[in-house]
């Protein structure tokens, strides 16, 4: 599903690298009238040069649409400014247009706004060129900025001007103090300059501003803002010398030829040069010709397999080039970028002998990407000369330039994966790569051999998950300059599954004396599931944990509802750790956090055991046997005991999602139990009393908090019975939370004394009262209010949690939602009211809109609010999507689009079909606290279409539909 893929796919927002500036304006002396006091004429000269170069500066309001190479995808603002204004070129850093797909528009001064198009990314210098209609400009004259690099010089006063975060202009005023400044290094696995000097100057910038020129007095632009230490008041500026040559070429519609031998030079002082070999002669010739250069250039890295790797060495110290000699970079990009597919004659000077060496010059864009490959869920890339210069490795190999889908390796590392083989064969480069999964079927399970760049010494191997049927689309993308955009194609369609066959499996018994216990192992199994898509405002992912097979000849397995919280997903049931079988979800509990799958038990030849289920209640102090499975998949046993049972429900997360509520919830003293997120409890005699199970609490710290309890058997025993006889059950609940307070608790808050007295007449196991703590929103005249002291239900007094579960009964005895009689103290006045249950629909229909995944508010957000908006309710945005560039949050409710309303799905697809690509349209929304909002949003269907994914409710199968989607090139 190539439009989920493009949501998923997207890393968190993280800061670039290179730093984008801003600040504030510098002070101006305001006089009693408002006049501007000037004490210089210089003053007064910078203030005429400024009004002019605002006029050539915009903001650019822009969006890396996916991870390529080692970008990652993300929404920014940054500046540029015109260079040619009957072209419509703009100037800006190269970190800023991306080396892969980009979407953007501009603001002029007047606040004029324009699309943009890539039409030049450097393949290593930080600087671009984006491209605009000047007949869109209508209310000014738009002027470009010169390029002047020859003034910058030392000492020089300049000003920086751009734009802060886009809202407002600011100037800051600075002295350049070096020209000769190595590139910076913003860190490993992002993109750095290289190759090139940079001009540094004091400007107390920060970020915000990227792209900005730098510009002398008499307003011409002599070097390029590109970044700045965050340790000190430094800025670092790119010289316009390689920048004005490829803007001429663009000028006369010519390539920018660009010529590499893959070899990184360092610019290094002569004290340091000696040390390397460098000759006191070589050292007089070159300061003779160059007396305001302080040093040489000196090989730091020659790339493996590279046009100088057997020629030059790291510590060669370059001479000349073509019997010119050398002294900074400027001078060796103007040769090789004039030479490619030409020999050049280097001297170089290794431990004080010279060296004549000939190298042919590359073509760099050929060792740039400029394609990607998307399948399962995940990007690739040809290895780029970029990420391969910092190991010094062979230009050459698959680079995983997003680590999502079924090349999700790790959850906390995403970048830097180089892939070896697929499915044991090797895959060299991208069109090797595109030829091996070719031939994968869908759903299969392959072996995979991949390394991180940054360990070559840990080759590594697993097996994945084929996935061709929620990321369904095989695609390649190419870079067309000439459109700005990413063509893109399809490869080929899935091949479809293997037919499964039957397998066997073999249990090991459980190590103990206990014969009992022994073949419990036969009962348990291990529940996967693959999430792809953040249904309910779940996140992806890829879970795992034990299941209890509950009915063997069936194929029905309990498991906690953590591992499975929706069906919007692929789950797998593996038996005696060996033989992986398909699973379907029968079944989710609305609120007592399980579900129940069904596998094929034709698939496997293995002694599975229904065990057997107590009908006897767990109660404290009961010596119990506990069996459960560690991180590992290795079965742990302990003798344990009961030590509680308490009313409680899980903590409400920030993001409303499906927690646990209204749990009877059993504790245990035993230090195995905290190793093991999936077991069981039992009596001696191998009856299972309990489960035990991995709740979903709060995100805390982009960690999750995971509770560890008991649930007991008996209360899901009803839904068992049910299921066993080939109906699927219906759960109407009662849509409120419950705590219990103590017996003086209740006296506090009114309950009459003859109720007392029958709770502790009646009540053999706790002396409590179950409370209201939480009321789910409902239109219903007649409702539970937090507070109120429950006393009985259908004439029942309550005494425990499971008391208030509802009704469970066969879907088909269910045609109106029951009602309960309750009687509760309120205000400390006895009440009677009639409550309806409730039966909990799951999701089952999502909408993909600019990037955004909506869908129908689901049960936790009703569980969470007391009025809710009527809209269709977002619970993620992709982050380098039009929805978070426009401003849409996870949790706002879209109320209205273009002034109709969209209450629900249907009425909010029928609008938003209607809007053509490109164009904007008004939305109006409601924040989860109530605060109402609109924005204007401008749709892009060629990397963002519109999409719905419904399940199918007679064939149990997701469908997914495409809307407003662009052609394809074939």
């Amino acid at each position: 599903m190539t439009v989920m893929k493009r949501v998923l796919s997207d890393r968190p927002e993280a800061e670039l690298s290179p730093k984008r500036p801003h600040s504030d304006v510098e002070d101006i002396v305001i006089d009693g009238n408002g006049n501007i006091c000037a004490e210089s004429e210089n003053y007064i000269r910078w203030q005429n040069t400024i009004s002019k170069v605002v006029k050539s500066v915009v903001s650019i309001h822009f969006a890396q649409v996916t991870p390529f190479d080692c970008d990652p995808a993300l929404v920014s603002e940054a500046t540029g400014f015109v260079v040619d204004a009957k072209l419509g070129i703009i100037l800006t850093n190269r970190h800023v247009v991306g080396p892969g797909p980009f979407v953007g528009y501009v603001v002029f001064d007047n606040h004029e706004e324009c699309d943009v198009i890539p039409i030049y990314r450097d393949p290593v210098h930080d600087f671009g060129f984006l491209k605009f209609d000047p007949n869109q400009i209508k209310y000014s004259d738009i002027q470009a900025l010169e390029l002047k690099p020859d003034l910058a010089k030392v000492g020089c006063e300049i000003r920086v001007v751009g734009n802060d975060a886009g809202e407002k202009l600011s100037i800051l005023s600075g002295f350049i103090s070096r020209l000769d400044r190595n590139a910076p290094d913003y860190g490993e696995l992002t993109y750095n300059d290289f190759n090139t000097e940079y001009i540094q100057a004091a400007a107390s910038a920060s970020g915000g501003s990227s792209g900005s020129p730098v510009v002398t007095i008499d307003g011409y632009a002599t070097a390029l803002q590109a970044g700045g230490s965050t340790e000190a008041s430094t800025d670092f500026f790119l010289p316009l010398n390689r920048i004005l040559r490829a803007l001429q070429c663009v000028q006369a519609g010519k390539p920018i030829s660009r010529g590499t031998i893959q070899v990184q030079w360092l610019l290094k002082p002569y004290d340091e040069c000696r040390r390397l070999g460098l000759t006191s002669e070589s050292e007089a010739t070159a300061r003779q010709m160059f007396p305001d250069k302080i040093g040489l250039l000196v090989a730091e890295i020659v790339l493996k397999n590279g046009p100088a790797y057997t020629q030059i060495k790291e510590g060669d110290i370059l001479i000349s080039l073509n019997d010119q000699l050398i002294s900074s970079f400027v001078q060796v990009d103007d040769i090789f970028d004039n030479s490619v597919d030409e020999t050049v004659e280097l001297v170089i000077q290794r431990s004080g002998v010279d060296i004549n060496v000939t190298i042919k010059i590359q073509d760099l864009h050929s060792i740039t990407p400029d394609r990607y490959v998307e399948v399962c869920g995940a990007t690739f890339n040809d290895m780029s000369y970029q990420m391969a210069r910092c190991y010094a490795l062979p230009v050459k190999g698959v680079f995983l330039s997003c680590a999502t889908g079924s090349f999700n390796f790790d959850s906390k590392e995403k970048v830097g994966w180089v892939i070896d083989a697929v499915n044991n064969k090797e895959t060299p480069d991208l069109d090797t790569f595109i030829n091996v999964m070719k031939e994968i079927p869908d759903r299969k399970r392959v072996t995979i051999k991949y390394h991180h760049m940054t360990d070559h010494h840990s080759p590594l191997v697993t097996s994945i998950y084929i996935d061709r049927h929620w990321c369904s689309e095989f695609r390649i993308y190419e870079r067309n300059d000439t459109t700005g955009l990413w063509d893109y194609r399809n490869i080929c369609e899935p091949l479809p599954a293997e037919p499964l066959k039957p397998q066997k499996a073999r249990f090991i018994d459980i190590p103990t004396e206990n014969e009992s216990l022994r073949q419990l192992s036969h009962s348990l199994c291990i529940v996967s599931t693959v999430s792809p898509i953040p249904v309910d405002s779940l996140l992806p992912e890829t879970l795992m944990t034990s299941g209890l097979i509950i009915d063997s000849d069936n194929g029905y397995v309990i498991v906690s509802r953590r591992i499975v919280p929706h069906d919007c997903l692929d789950c797998f049931v593996t038996i005696a750790d060996s033989v992986v079988i398909p699973a379907s979800v029968e079944f989710l509990h609305p609120t007592q956090n399980y579900a129940i799958v069904k596998y094929d038990p034709s698939l496997v030849l293995a002694d599975t055991v229904t065990p057997k289920l107590s009908e006897k209640k767990v109660n404290r102090g009961d010596k119990l046997q506990f069996i459960g499975l560690t991180q590992n998949n290795r079965i742990v046993t302990s003798e344990t005991i009961v030590t509680d049972i308490s009313s409680i429900s899980i903590p409400s997360n920030l993001i409303p999602r499906y927690r646990a509520t209204n749990l009877e919830a059993i504790s245990i003293d035993c230090n195995v139990s905290n190793r093991c997120n999936s077991g069981i409890l039992t009596d001696s005699d191998g009856t299972v009393r309990a489960l035990w199970l991995s709740f979903l609490g709060e995100r805390q710290e982009n960690k999750e908090k995971i509770y560890l309890m008991g649930l007991d058997v008996v209360t899901i025993k009803n839904v068992l019975d049910i299921m066993k006889t080939g109906n699927r059950p219906q759960v109407n609940i009662v849509d409120a939370e419950f705590g219990s307070i103590s017996i003086l608790n209740a006296r506090i808050r009114g309950v009459p004394d003859e109720w007392i007295e029958r709770m502790e007449d009646e009540s053999d196991n706790r002396l409590q009262f179950m409370t209201v703590s939480r009321v789910s929103c409902t239109e219903d005249s007649e409702k539970l209010e937090p507070g109120d002291v429950i006393l009985s239900v259908n004439e029942t007094l309550v005494t425990e949690m499971g008391q208030l579960d509802g009704v469970t009964a066969p879907c088909t005895e269910i045609s109106e939602p029951p009602l309960l009689q309750f009687k509760v103290v309120r205000d400390g006045s006895i009440v009677d009211l009639g409550i309806k249950t409730v039966n909990v629909q799951e999701t089952d229909r999502i909408i993909i809109f600019a990037g955004c995944i909506l869908q129908e508010p689901h049960h936790a957000v009703g569980q969470a609010m007391i009025n809710m908006p009527k809209g269709v309710y977002c619970v993620f945005r992709g982050e380098s999507s039009p929805g978070i560039q426009y401003g849409i949050s996870s949790t706002n409710f879209i109320t209205h689009v273009n002034e109709v309303e969209t209450p629900d799905l249907d009425a909010f697809l029928k609008t938003v079909k209607e809007i053509p690509d490109n164009s904007y349209c008004k939305i109006r929304l409601m924040t989860y606290d109530n605060v109402p909002f609109a924005i204007s949003l401008k749709t892009n269907y060629h990397y963002f279409p519109t999409a719905e994914l419904r399940r199918d409710h007679e064939t149990r199968k997701w469908i997914e539909s495409e809307y407003n989607h662009t052609k394809s090139v074939d």
